[in-house]
């Protein structure tokens, strides 16, 4: 019988590695960074989305950065992630209805960052903060897009939220101080005239606090609030409506950890704004928020996501859009290098005192075949559609990509 020998230490048993294609990352002192970047390639048959669609090639640059302390006490944490959508081709653009000599440049920047740090003051009583920015454009076919424009007008949202984190045995109080801004470009039309957008640029100010109690392993329900004020720079808009508005939200939810099966948090509630303008009237509806995965097996995951927001709208009389979006995604590795990703979208805009209600619906699939930790391809078919119940607002359009995802 085969055995130790004599006078050598056991060798432990090496831990089979979950994920044996992902990335590894390098360290730089105490910070784990893991780095990648997609380059990818294809067509669009409505970039635009237009009522009549127009084609073009598209391509894709999308980096990505992740950072995260490796401390004994306290944490920072740095997520970014951007994307840039060029396209061979240029819409064409209507002026007052006759055809514009200049075509309409679609190009598109999308990022998304945040910094989150904590300070462990001691072992019930955090310090927490985090600093975001996100900056894209409209999404095409939104009425808040100008008519004439040349190229779409960017805008950057960014700003901070300090507070604190209380736990009382099973009980934990956390709250915070939030301030935020949102800044827009100015408008090139087509005329070659420049239009200003300084009306649309606001700044938040609020609080938010979180109540929750650990009631068993694997549960902890929670009741969050939250209130704000949005002061725009300029008193009224474009059309004479005074957008100031005060509003926040209420819900009650609960985080889940079930065994590594079933974790994320769920949540429902109410939100609502309420405008200077009196022709503006209180915008209010039904909320909806939260992320689960499911681990459903060694090889399958089904993750779900919601959330709602109230956002600003240059549409007269409009007080603005009640949002509601829900998606699904199921990951299914038929080898370890081999992995489809199917995913559905969708999505509701309430235009308030418009009569104008869009319904937007996404169906994706995605191959990713993996080489190595460093190098995956990927393909992508998406088809995204736009059902509104204004005449010539709704659209269609089909994206088909091939790229290759490099990864440290």
């Amino acid at each position: 019988m085969a055995g130790a020998v004599p006078g050598q230490p056991l060798r432990r048993r090496l831990k089979a590695d979950d994920d044996p294609f992902g990335a590894v990352g390098d360290y730089a002192g105490s910070f784990l960074i893991k780095g990648g970047l997609e380059l990818s390639a294809g067509y669009d048959t409505n970039p635009a989305r237009l009522s009549k669609p127009v084609g073009s090639p598209v391509y894709v640059v999308a980096p990505d950065l992740l950072v995260v302390s490796d401390w004994e006490r306290h944490a920072l944490v740095a997520d970014l992630r951007g994307s840039f959508s060029g396209y061979g081709n240029q819409m064409p653009a209507t002026i007052d209805g006759f055809a514009s000599p200049s075509p309409v440049d679609i190009d598109r920047p999308d990022f998304t960052g945040h910094v989150d740090g904590r300070v462990d003051v001691d072992r019930d009583f955090k310090l927490a903060s985090q600093l975001r920015l996100r900056v894209a454009t409209d999404n095409p076919g939104s009425p808040n897009v100008q008519a004439g424009l040349q190229r779409y007008p960017i805008y950057a949202s960014y700003g901070g939220t300090f507070g604190f984190d209380q736990t009382f045995n099973r009980f934990e109080v956390a709250a915070g101080a939030t301030i935020d801004r949102t800044a827009y470009t100015n408008s090139k039309l087509t005329d070659g005239t420049i239009s200003s957008n300084d009306d649309r640029d606001f700044n938040q100010y609020g609080g938010v606090g979180r109540f929750s109690y650990d009631l068993k392993p694997g549960l902890k329900p929670f009741v969050e609030i939250e209130g704000d004020s949005r002061v725009h720079d300029q008193p009224a808009d474009r059309n004479g409506y005074f957008r100031d508005s005060s509003g926040g939200y209420a819900k009650v939810g609960s985080t889940f950890e079930f065994t590594r099966i079933l974790t994320g948090e769920i949540s429902v509630g109410y939100t609502a704004r309420n405008y200077v303008d009196p022709r503006l009237s209180q915008l209010a509806g039904f909320l909806t928020a939260g992320s689960l995965i499911w681990n459903a097996s060694g090889l399958t995951t089904v993750k779900f996501f919601t959330d709602t927001q109230i956002a600003e709208s240059t549409v007269p009389g409009s007080s603005g859009v009640l949002v509601h979006t829900y998606a699904a995604e199921v990951d299914h590795d038929f080898r370890r290098w081999l992995t489809a990703v199917g995913k559905f979208t969708f999505g509701t805009y309430d235009y308030q005192n418009q009569n104008r209600n869009d319904k937007t619906y996404s169906l994706e699939g995605n191959l990713i075949y993996k080489l190595n930790r460093n190098v995956w391809i990927k393909g992508t078919l998406r088809h995204d559609i736009l059902d509104s119940n204004q005449p010539g607002s709704s659209s269609q359009g089909t994206v088909v990509m091939l790229g290759v995802r490099l990864q440290n």
